[in-house]
């Protein structure tokens, strides 16, 4: 089996910085929470995937996690579903982020090396998106119009640009949570999970 270390940190950042991107998106389309037309399809990770037309959530959002991703300082990037009506939070989806000592032979591994590796956390990371896709056969339906927050947990020292904002964690009472998959670089590890409000009893 190749060493998974033969992935460098830039190469880390990159596919870590990506997954979100996809994974948000798919998050965001499998909860209707933009409309269908709003979205191209587009083929990533072996799997047709749903893209938002929305330029800001990848200029503005994506570009900043990626800076603090280079420099360690990212521990969780949650997506919070809420209602518009309610102004409740109805599903929490987190992805808790652990970084890791660079591989030492990561720059000079032989390509073929480089590129089994890549496989493996594909293989990692297109079972996390099956899972996000197959979330509707147990997530509750969403009654109501609903919009999104992106949460970013980062380091105390972390730089913050002014336009983000502090926010309350928006934490689900009466939760249920279901643990997805992980997938790890050798660099990176990254664990998902979604809480949902749970149907009153």
């Amino acid at each position: 089996m190749a060493d998974q270390k033969t992935i460098s940190l830039s190469g880390s950042v990159e596919m870590v910085q990506e997954f979100f991107e996809f994974a948000i998106n798919s998050i965001l389309y499998q909860r209707g929470i933009y409309p269908p037309e709003e979205f191209k399809r587009v083929a990533k990770y072996g799997l047709s995937m749903m893209v938002t037309s929305d330029e800001g959530l990848k200029s503005r959002i994506l570009s900043q996690l990626k800076t603090w991703l280079n420099t360690g300082e990212v521990q969780r990037l949650v997506v919070v579903v809420t209602g518009v009506e309610t102004g409740q939070t109805l599903e929490r989806w987190v992805f808790a982020v652990q970084a890791f000592a660079e591989g030492e032979n990561a720059e000079n591994a032989a390509p073929e090396a480089k590129t089994a590796a890549v496989k493996e956390i594909t293989k990692q990371i297109q079972a996390i998106i099956r899972q996000i896709t197959a979330s509707v056969t147990f997530l509750p339906l969403l009654e109501e119009a609903c919009a999104f927050d992106l949460l970013v947990y980062a380091r105390k020292k972390a730089d913050v640009p002014g336009t983000w904002e502090d926010s309350d964690p928006k934490y689900i009472t009466n939760a249920q949570e279901v643990k997805l998959r992980s997938f790890t670089t050798s660099i990176h590890q990254v664990e998902a999970a979604v809480s949902y409000k749970a149907d009153d009893v």
